[in-house]
């Protein structure tokens, strides 16, 4: 009878649901995006930059940090290997010497669209038990989710 009591308490444990749900689309993009040399937190830093990018602008890291909610230090790491990659280009920012601006270069902008197109067609493949991409199933977790992520940290 334990085992089915721990069963439950498992399966109402949002906390874990989450984080298994995350590690399972995470492993998921990667293989998707390997075929690119891409791995899924690289994507979570090339998508949003084209995005910033395609009007011309050069964001700066700190702006691509606050946009993806990433920690600084995390998108300069992840910049310098989409650098390596050869689908980001880094420069001073001639405004501020201290900030780094950014920029897609050719193959990153070919490669940002062919992954977003990827991504969008497997977020839509995930999100078939709630209906698909633009379901309001699918937009009514989104809603709660993005409500849990803009909750302060240790509300009480």
């Amino acid at each position: 009878m334990e085992n089915a009591d721990t069963n439950d308490e498992v399966g109402a444990n949002v906390g874990y649901l989450v984080w298994r749900l995350s590690t399972r689309w995470r492993a998921t993009l990667d293989r998707a995006l390997a075929p690119y040399g891409l791995t899924q937190a690289q994507y979570s830093v090339l998508a949003p930059l084209y995005g910033l990018t395609r009007d011309g602008t050069r964001p700066s890291q700190r702006r691509l940090a606050d946009l993806t909610g990433l920690d600084a230090v995390y998108i300069s790491k992840l910049v310098r290997a989409l650098e390596r990659l050869g689908l980001v280009t880094r420069t001073a920012s001639t405004a501020d010497p201290r900030a780094v601006e950014l920029s897609l270069t050719d193959s990153g902008v070919e490669t940002a669209q062919c992954t977003i197109e990827l991504v969008y067609d497997l977020r839509d493949r995930l999100t078939a038990p709630l209906g698909g991409n633009n379901s309001g199933r699918t937009a009514e977790l989104a809603a709660m989710l993005r409500e849990l992520l803009d909750a302060p940290e240790g509300v009480e």
